[in-house]
């Protein structure tokens, strides 16, 4: 199978689809497909010193429960977060509540938390 042909076979995933394949690649190939700034963001955090307990909670999910009024806005920062289409973001705010970023950093998810509401969507993390 050549490149484009991959390239066309993914371009017809849906989101959710894709955010599937990923966590299959890493798995299967034990890396990471992190951005480079959460990466960044993560170092210090890692060298903390182990103070906290076992129980505290390292992934969470970003829930986006409505657009708000600025709903153009918000699918653009949807689109921008998840590095998809615009069909798909909007797809994804048209069906909210929605979860667009699973077992993400407290770090990633607060960011995107924060982007979120700067346009007016309702956002939670869990």
């Amino acid at each position: 199978m050549s490149k484009d042909e991959i390239l066309d076979a993914i371009s017809s995933l849906t989101v959710i689809e894709l955010k599937e394949l990923l966590d299959a690649f890493e798995e299967k190939f034990d890396v990471t497909a992190a951005a480079p700034m959460a990466v960044a963001a993560a170092a210090p955090a890692a060298g903390g010193g182990g103070d906290a307990g076992g129980d505290e909670q390292s992934e969470f999910d970003v829930i986006l429960n409505g657009a708000g009024a600025q709903k153009i806005q918000v699918v653009k920062v949807v689109k921008d977060l998840l590095g998809v289409g615009l069909k798909d973001a909007k797809d994804l705010v048209d069906g909210a509540p929605k979860p667009l970023l699973e077992k993400a950093s407290k770090e990633d998810a607060e960011a995107a938390k924060a982007k979120l509401e700067e346009v007016g969507a309702d956002v939670e993390v869990k």
